[in-house]
Parts: C-alpha cells; structure tokens; sequence
C-alpha cells in the first residue's frame, strides 16, 4: 500500500496479533450512554485534540470535553488565544466510556486502545491537522504503539516536545491531561507545566509544516554511500573536519571473547554518509586507525563511551579528538529520564520514528556480554543492505542532531 499509511500500519490498525480489532470485539458501547461519540468543532485553527476517553459527564452530552476538566481545558485554551470548540476538532483515543460504576471512569484496556485507533487515524488522514494535541497516556499509546519499537512509557517522558512527525505530517504535541491537572496534589506546579507546554505547541500553529523539508536539510534523505574499499577514507577525510561515526557491533560491551565490530558508518555533515564493513585483514584496518587517532579530526558520537571502548578493545586504539556527545547534550538540555537515547532524539527532534524496525530483533542479546544475532544479517545482500542502511542513519541523525543541540545551547562544543 501507498499513501498515508505503511502496509504495517494499515495491517496493525486492524489486526493486531492476528486478531480483529473492532467495535464489536472492544463491547464498551453497549454499557455507555453516548456510543462512539462524534468528534466536535468548528476546527478554524485545525487543532486535533485527542483525550484519553469520556467522563460520566461527556458521556450523558454526547460531547467531548464536558464537566469539570472539559472547562478547565476550555478556561486554559482561552487564556492561550484557542477557542476550544471554534478553533478545534475534538475527540478521544477511546471513544466510549469505560464504566466501573455510574459514577466512576476507568483507564482503557491496551485492547480497548487499539479497537478505537483505526478511527482515530482515519479522522487525522482525514481532517491533516496542523496540531496534534496528545492529551494524556492513552493518546500516547493510541499513536505510538504500533510505530514505535518498545515501551511506549508515560506521558511524564514526552510531554513538551513538538514532534515534526513525518508519517502523519503534522506536529504531534504531547501534555498532561486536563484530568491530571485537576487531580494531581501539586495542582499549581503541574498547571504551570501544562500550559508552558501548551503555549510552546500553539506556537508551531505558524509554521507551515510543508516547508520544513525546504527549509531545513534534517528533513531530507541523506546520501548513503557504501563503501567496499575503505582505503578511500585517506583521500575522503580531510584534517580539520567535523565527523560523526557509528559502529554496529556484535553486542553491548566488547570485553568478551569472539566480539567484532561489523561495521561502521562516518557521516561527514548534515547530508552525506559513508558506511563501510571492517576488514578482517589488520593491515586494512589501518585506514580507520588512522581516522581514529588524528585529533584534527573532531569526532562526534551518541554516547562517545561505547564508540571508545570498542575502539580500544577490538581495534586497540584510543579516539582522539573528541568533539560532541549527543547523549551527554540532551541530557543537559533536558534531564528526565529515559529520553536521551537516539531513536527517541530523532523521532522528537526530526520525528523520524522506527527507522530501526527491519534490524533490532538481530541486535539483542540476552546479557551485556552476550553476541547478538547482528551477523547472520550478512548472509545475504538484502539484509546486509538493511544492516548498512542503519548504521549509516545512526550517524547521520547524530550529526543533525549534535547541529541542532550546539544552536540550542549556543557553543561550540562541551568542555570535554
């Protein structure tokens, strides 16, 4: 299939783990009062805001955003410039109530989430909003969880990021629910998050996403080029010359015995990439030696440390001339938790999101010392192009990336 969706997505949408997922096979609409509530709004400004589900109140209205958090969103809207219901579409990731009691809303199942989400990608192909509002855990996880390669996590990790993202084409905006606002104990802490966070998303309400490719070159596809003799390195890498570079290995640490890197791919600005496999021949090796120790080289890394210590253990050589970690930097500019690895830097900064999908089966392994798989991808030209082809975005996204954050914090480099 081509178009809006992948044939993976258009296939989870409907099918997940071999099973229909349905209206039918959810049930919640037989015990709600308003079945499959419509989406609402007049939609001037083309905001989609997607709640988690409807509460008692919404329920028995037959319209999103009802009762006490519906005017709580609508009163914060207002005071930000957004009409909620002139400017805005509005819906829910699940879009009928889930009863405990009459008076009493649960969370909605992970089933639950996925009957509802072919409707709710159908209503974005639909509507091409210029903002996406993700209000709350359920939104995340309706949006994300069949695109994105392992937990999802809790909205606390994405909120306040405005994703670019390139599949849906519009800016994906993640925040508290209005419920969390109402019911969290630091109900003045959180509330002054949620609308610093709402007021940074309002703001890309002036940027034409469609330029974005025209205007910044991180949107475009890189140039990959594979190369089978590295000995083009000493001709291509010029002294005093900002790199990028990533090695794919055969684990996570290389202490071990029989480790290898396989290869390893240099990116040489924000557009170009070589990507190449490591000789076996020592004497050929030297070519990347080389690279690695002229400190008039400046290298980059995401995490700086896995590159050196497989370095220095597989090919017996300390990186000079370290420039930038992009671990470290994202760390800096933003310290919570479980937000600085690459995936999740490039999908909320480039809103690339996946790029890893064919291959990271093949680069588990059961302990930290423990051989992957990633060598049975060589047997075979198609998988070993896949295997190069990440290797090479790895380091061309750690590139943009380090641009980017260098802008961001407004120097040259960290003082390493």
């Amino acid at each position: 299939m081509t178009g809006f969706f992948t044939k993976q997505e258009t296939k989870s949408a409907e099918f997940s783990g071999g099973k229909l997922k349905t209206c039918y096979s959810c049930g919640l609409y037989k015990n709600c009062i308003t079945p499959k509530i419509l989406p609402c709004g007049d939609y001037k400004k083309q905001i989609l805001n997607i709640g988690e589900m409807p509460d008692e109140i919404s329920d028995n209205a037959g319209t999103p955003f009802q009762g006490k958090t519906g005017r709580l969103l609508q009163r914060t809207y207002k005071n930000l410039g957004i009409d909620l219901f002139e400017d805005c579409i509005n819906t829910y990731a699940v879009n009928c109530r889930p009863i405990i009691e009459k008076d009493k809303t649960r969370i909605p199942t992970i089933k639950e989430i996925e009957c509802c989400k072919r409707r709710l990608y159908s209503l974005i192909k639909e509507y091409k909003p210029k903002l996406i509002m993700v209000l709350g855990n359920v939104p995340l996880q309706s949006l994300l969880m069949d695109r994105w390669m392992g937990s999802v996590n809790t909205i606390n990790e994405w909120r306040g990021f405005t994703i670019p993202d390139q599949e849906f084409k519009t800016w994906i905006c993640p925040v508290f629910s209005p419920e969390f606002v109402n019911t969290v104990k630091d109900e003045t802490t959180a509330q002054l998050i949620w609308e610093r966070d709402l007021r940074v998303a309002f703001s890309k309400l002036t940027e034409d996403f469609s330029k974005l490719t025209e205007d910044f070159p991180v949107y475009v596809e890189p140039k990959i080029t594979y190369l089978e003799d590295i000995s083009k390195l000493d001709k291509i890498i010029k002294n005093n010359q900002i790199i990028s570079f990533d090695y794919e290995t055969t684990g996570i640490k290389p202490h071990a015995k029989g480790h290898k890197i396989v290869c390893c791919s240099i990116a040489m600005n924000e557009n170009e990439v070589y990507v190449f496999e490591i000789p076996k021949d020592k004497e050929k090796q030297i070519h990347l030696i080389k690279i690695l120790k002229n400190n008039r080289i400046l290298k980059m890394a995401h995490n700086c440390k896995f590159e050196e210590n497989w370095s220095y253990e597989i090919l017996k050589t300390h990186v000079r001339g370290w420039h930038w970690d992009s671990m470290l930097a994202a760390h800096i500019l933003d310290n919570r938790p479980g937000i600085t690895g690459l995936k999740f830097q490039t999908y909320v900064n480039f809103g690339i999101v996946n790029y890893n999908m064919n291959i990271s089966q093949y680069l588990e392994a059961k302990g930290s010392n423990d051989i992957n798989k990633i060598e049975t991808l060589l047997s075979n030209n198609r998988d070993k192009h896949e295997l190069m082809k990440y290797c090479a975005l790895d380091s061309i996204h750690q590139y943009r990336l380090a641009i980017k954050q260098m802008r961001e914090i407004e120097c040259k480099s960290l003082p390493f």
